[in-house]
């Protein structure tokens, strides 16, 4: 019986595909999520910022952006390989990186551990809550000329800067990530003999945890901001101090450098948190994209 014949008999509805014989030809059904682009992802991610540097090049040789305004990319790539070679770069770099992990260990240790208290306990939120809602309302750009006057301008006032930053960031989400956690978990959890410790251990915290690295994406993006207002104040060393220096001899090539500098790093420590977030939150299926 062919295709025509069956459908015309009523067996299988009509535009359904038919066999020799007036079997249904079946055909593979490919899932939204098992669909490969013919592209690698880092290819289509790629195109972008090459695009834009292409661009950027093709107006610097043509005269339209002069140098004196914007240094040309292959300017700057040279530029870069001489500060590399001489070490200028490698050591301002070290010292940024040193002052942005000091800050940040310190805010997320202080951030985290006021949101613990605050989202475990009613009388820590009556006692904690208020106080941080109102500083986070400070510009905490704004607290820098009181960071030199209480701290000197040495190393301290810019790594204080860097962990205000970091602290409310992770304070916010750490917070909501505790107090969202499901009632019914918790009462679950109660049901099976767990006693307040083990309910935060064993319930609270891995909930907090998809919060908690959100609140350190942000804290590190955060960190990077005030690492660049803290260089600018007296700084002799790091990125910051190059690109004062740079801008006083209106070196545009030395600035885009220090700015692609900071641009890299901040990519790479939220390539790591990324990393991080993808281990410790293997239980959680989240939609990945169509």
């Amino acid at each position: 019986m062919s295709g025509e014949q069956a459908a015309a008999a009523g067996r299988v509805p009509a535009g359904v595909p038919v066999g020799p014989g007036g079997a249904v030809v079946l055909s593979r059904v490919v899932p939204v999520s098992g669909r490969r682009w013919a592209v690698p992802r880092w290819v289509r991610r790629a195109v972008g910022p090459v695009g834009l540097v292409v661009v950027w090049q093709v107006l610097s040789g043509g005269g339209v952006l002069p140098a004196d305004l914007l240094a040309s990319p292959v300017d700057i790539a040279r530029t870069a390989g001489g500060l590399v070679a001489d070490g200028t770069l490698p050591s301002a770099m070290a010292v940024s990186l040193q002052r942005v992990a000091v800050g940040l260990v310190t805010g997320a240790a202080v951030g985290i551990a006021l949101a613990l208290v605050s989202g475990l306990s009613r009388l820590g939120e009556d006692l904690v809550d208020a106080t941080v809602q109102m500083l986070r309302s400070i510009p905490w750009v704004g607290v820098i000329p009181l960071f030199i006057i209480w701290l000197g301008i040495g190393e301290a006032p810019k790594i204080a800067l860097i962990a205000v930053g970091v602290a409310f960031h992770l304070y916010l989400n750490v917070y909501a990530g505790v107090r969202g956690v499901d009632a019914q978990l918790v009462e679950a959890g109660t049901s099976l003999g767990l006693g307040r410790w083990g309910l935060i251990r064993h319930v609270v915290l891995p909930g907090a945890l998809p919060g908690a690295m959100t609140g350190l994406r942000y804290a590190l993006a955060t960190a990077w901001l005030a690492l660049v207002f803290g260089e600018q104040v007296n700084a002799d060393d790091g990125l910051g101090f190059l690109m004062n220096q740079a801008r006083e001899f209106f070196r545009t090539d030395v600035i885009v450098v220090c700015l692609v500098v900071y641009a890299v790093l901040g990519l790479l420590a939220d390539f790591l948190v990324r990393t991080l977030e993808r281990l410790l939150l293997q239980w959680r299926p989240t939609f990945t994209g169509q």
